[in-house]
């Protein structure tokens, strides 16, 4: 009896997880549809590819902190210290972000001199 009413529960979920599974894709492709119409499918991936191309280079990330090829790690990060607790006082989101993408940016390429990889 337990066995049959397993089955039986088993039976109705996939069932249930198969109609909800297309319906989702009913509704996605409703939406993509929706988009096109309206170009939001079009702008949505010119800006995804937009914002793929805009990673920080080293020369940039450095102009940002105002440091040098010469300048010691420990004086980079006192630089991105003062630079982010400034903006976050009295100063704006954006420059806080670009100050911190800078760090990283410069920090990617301190690993890659300590571990020997040419950056």
């Amino acid at each position: 009896m337990f066995a049959q009413a397993a089955k039986i529960l088993a039976n109705l979920i996939v069932m249930g997880g198969s109609i909800l599974g297309r319906a989702f894709v009913q509704a996605y492709r409703q939406a993509l549809a929706n988009a096109s119409k309206n170009g939001v499918a079009q702008e949505t991936i010119q800006n995804t590819i937009r914002r793929a191309n805009k990673v920080m280079t080293e020369q940039e990330a450095r102009q940002i902190l105002g440091v040098t090829e010469e300048t010691p790690w420990e004086d980079i990060v006192k630089k991105y210290d003062n630079l982010f607790e400034s903006n976050a006082k009295n100063g704006s989101f954006y420059i806080q972000s670009k100050v911190h993408r800078a760090k990283e940016c410069l920090e990617a390429v301190n690993q890659d001199k300590a571990q020997g990889t040419p950056s």
